[in-house]
């Protein structure tokens, strides 16, 4: 199976990729961004620093710095609880998969680390994350047939989903 699960902080994994739940402007945030900053070291603010925003789907990629992790893409995903068009918030959730694994075998990741975007600060119901991050994972790893993904989920309940789906 080119899927794996696993209970984590993505922060602390020796891989080659893990993907940042980012803010759109690449600014130090909470959640997976503060933990992943904290990892990385004052270099990884200092790089974002500089670069541009990205919009919702898209995905950038920069060293791990000091993180166990040999490179972090970074990610926005859409605010599910803001007003908006759920079509329109699914479809970029899904892009942010795709952009980011389609990033990571332009830059020959083998193995690529996600958590489960947009289900913390940005509101996104579980199971509906869940599906959605599986079914665009899948449909991009037509194109990169040597990756392989790892869900790394906070807590044994975000995990549930994952598993069950895979199973």
């Amino acid at each position: 199976m080119r899927f794996d699960v696993r209970v984590a902080r993505i922060e602390t994994l020796e891989i080659d990729a893990v993907v940042n739940a980012a803010n759109r402007e690449l600014l130090p945030g909470i959640g997976v961004d503060g933990a992943l900053r904290r990892a990385a070291g004052p270099k990884l603010t200092d790089l974002t620093a500089t670069m541009a925003a990205i919009g919702e789907g898209e995905a950038v990629i920069t060293p791990g710095f000091d993180a166990p992790a040999r490179h972090i893409i970074h990610t926005a995903a859409p605010i599910w609880v803001l007003p908006g068009d759920d079509a329109e918030k699914i479809a970029a959730l899904g892009r942010c998969y795709e952009s980011c694994i389609a990033l990571a075998a332009a830059h020959a990741v083998t193995r690529i680390a996600f958590p489960c975007l947009g289900t913390g600060n940005f509101g996104w119901p579980r199971e509906l994350a869940c599906g959605i991050a599986i079914d665009h994972a899948r449909k991009a790893l037509m194109r990169a047939p040597e990756m392989r993904v790892v869900f790394c989920c906070f807590t044994e309940a975000d995990a549930a989903p994952y598993r069950a789906r895979l199973a």
